[in-house]
């Protein structure tokens, strides 16, 4: 198997999957209970902690631990939201947001919040002086990821932001595809989430960043673990995991970097005519290469070969036979959508397998015209 889905979830790094060992196999303790083996298990979470933060550049702030990045997003909306003056009970997002945005901020508005979703540019960026008009003094929140999942366009999320406080709103950033990837800029944000499983790191862990002085309600009710804002019984495990993989983040930024800048390179010249880009390629992370064919049937292509793991977008909407809601926000038919691949490749992707599977999907692609034909 060519593992090429990234964007859905990346390898585990061996240091991490080390580092994790020992906090499942003999240090058991409970990191919330006063005795030797419960204090050992705090203090390695908080280390983790830092390294967390280190890789985050973070300014002034706190990070709280959660079970991944969609109670990360639905915390920061409801939380911020909850707290917005009646005067300001306007949030605003894009169309092209994760579903965990999307439907925490539909669910909003049924609670009485006024939701203002924005369209995109057909490159899937953010059209700023649309943004200018809307963001008013009646806007309360904003929130815009920063690297979409699906095409893996870097919105402007420094400018965005920029726009959002200068208005007196908050600003959310879902920087889960982002982190690790491109800089995030935590200067012009109020609250920012991020995964581990995105960086190599477990699944099961998130993280939510908040600015100091930023105020948001617990969303979990119970023995308010993590600062008293977030109940729940933390994983040393899945804390260590996440903080080796943020150690590894900065140890190996350079390298990963140009390895990612190499694959790119190799799969566009590998691909045969015919291929377009969804998305702009000036504004993108590399590691994200979702293209489309006139006439392919990607979800036909992908059960083909099952020797490739790779995808027609994000994992969370998979099986639901509607087609992308980021490319049709980018104005592609519902038939252009569904001849859409998406091929996600970073640290541990070798160059020649990328290569072996672009030729698979040339020649499947290919038999696809002939039998069509």
């Amino acid at each position: 198997m060519i593992y090429l889905d990234y964007q859905a979830t990346t390898p585990l790094a061996p240091e991490a999957a080390a580092a994790m060992l020992p906090w499942i196999e003999t240090n058991f303790g409970n990191p919330h209970s006063p005795h030797r083996i419960g204090r050992e298990a705090a203090a390695a979470i908080e280390v983790a902690r830092e390294r967390v933060l280190e890789a985050l550049h973070s300014p002034a702030g706190n990070l709280y631990f959660t079970s991944g990045a969609t109670e990360a997003a639905n915390w920061a909306l409801k939380g911020a939201a909850s707290r917005l003056p009646e005067n300001r009970r306007r949030i605003v997002t894009l169309v092209t947001e994760h579903a965990c945005v999307l439907d925490t901020v539909r669910w909003l508005e049924e609670q009485g919040f006024e939701i203002d979703i924005l369209p995109v540019r057909p490159d899937g960026l953010a059209d700023l002086d649309l943004l200018r008009t809307r963001i008013d003094d009646r806007t309360g929140l904003v929130a815009v990821m920063l690297v979409n999942n699906e095409i893996g366009v870097v919105q402007p999320v420094a400018e965005i932001g920029r726009i959002a406080r200068g208005a007196g709103a908050l600003f959310f950033c879902d920087a889960v595809q982002g982190f690790g990837r491109v800089a995030v800029p935590l200067q012009e944000c109020d609250i920012a989430a991020v995964s581990a499983h995105k960086v190599h790191g477990p699944k099961g862990i998130g993280a939510l960043w908040i600015r100091q002085g930023t105020e948001i309600d617990p969303l979990l009710h119970g023995g308010g673990q993590e600062g008293g804002i977030r109940s729940g019984t933390l994983s040393p495990a899945l804390c260590v995991g996440f903080g080796e993989a943020a150690r590894l983040l900065a140890e190996r930024a350079e390298p990963d970097r140009d390895h990612v800048e190499r694959l790119w390179q190799s799969a566009l010249g590998a691909l045969g005519p015919g291929w377009i880009v969804n998305g702009s390629t000036q504004h993108r992370y590399r590691g994200n290469l979702n293209i489309r064919r006139e006439g392919l049937d990607a979800a036909r292509l992908i059960s083909e070969l099952r020797q490739l793991a790779l995808s027609t977008g994000s994992a969370c909407a998979s099986g639901s036979g509607r087609p992308s809601h980021v490319l049709s926000a980018l104005e592609l038919s519902d038939r252009e959508a569904r001849s859409s691949i998406r091929i996600g490749f970073g640290r541990y992707t070798e160059e020649e397998d990328l290569i072996q599977a672009i030729r698979l999907i040339e020649d499947a692609a290919t038999r696809q015209r002939s039998f069509a034909a």
